[in-house]
């Protein structure tokens, strides 16, 4: 059993479960507006600089989980295929190119935003968006897309999939009460933004 599935994080794909994917065989398209666009496999991804975000995924249905994220930077993807100045939105597209969400490129570039594939030392299951899953934790948990498969770079925003059913564009984490699931799903405060600490501190 994975640490994800110890601490009772809820499982949700609101497009449908994908089932069993080819981890070695993922690949991950980064194209758009970009002087060298490219098709990442799975090897490829991991073989890139690692990156630790020891941070926060909280869902807009109000739970919160905190790891060791792995993965690679938005950042240094952005490096590799030479993203161009007048990129202002990164939009991500699931598996069967069903679900896509944007993030602001400033929000992208932040040092803690990521493809993720690993969680607390451990390989993402499908459960959790693997292989490689966006992972923002400025921002609503349906802004880090589950199992990536491409990556746009563009110079005007589109709702994605939850935008268009009414959840806000911009995604702004909320003051309220969330579960915090690393204790044992316990209801906490928090502040608005980026969850790092609960009110009740």
């Amino acid at each position: 059993m994975s640490r994800l599935k110890d601490l009772r994080t809820p499982v949700f794909w609101a497009e449908g479960h994908p089932g069993k994917l080819d981890r070695e065989g993922w690949v991950v398209e980064v194209s758009g507006l970009c002087a060298n666009p490219k098709t990442f496999t799975w090897q490829e991804l991991i073989a890139l600089p690692k990156s630790i975000a020891d941070a926060r995924l909280t869902s807009v249905t109000r739970f919160s989980v905190r790891g060791k994220w792995g993965g690679v930077k938005i950042a240094d993807l952005l490096d590799v295929v030479k993203a161009s100045p007048e990129v202002k939105y990164v939009r991500f597209w699931s598996y069967r190119m069903i679900y896509d969400t944007s993030i602001p490129i400033e929000t992208a570039l932040r040092e803690r935003t990521l493809l993720a594939y690993e969680f607390d030392e451990e390989l993402l299951e499908e459960d959790y968006g693997g292989p490689v899953r966006g992972f923002c934790p400025y921002l609503w948990g349906y802004k880090s897309a589950k199992s990536v498969i491409k990556i746009e770079l563009m110079d005007q925003y589109i709702s994605g999939f939850w935008e268009q059913r009414g959840y806000p564009d911009d995604a702004l984490i909320t003051e309220g009460k969330v579960r915090d699931m690393n204790e044992g799903g316990r209801l906490r405060p928090i502040p608005n933004g980026e969850v790092i600490r609960f009110l009740d501190e």
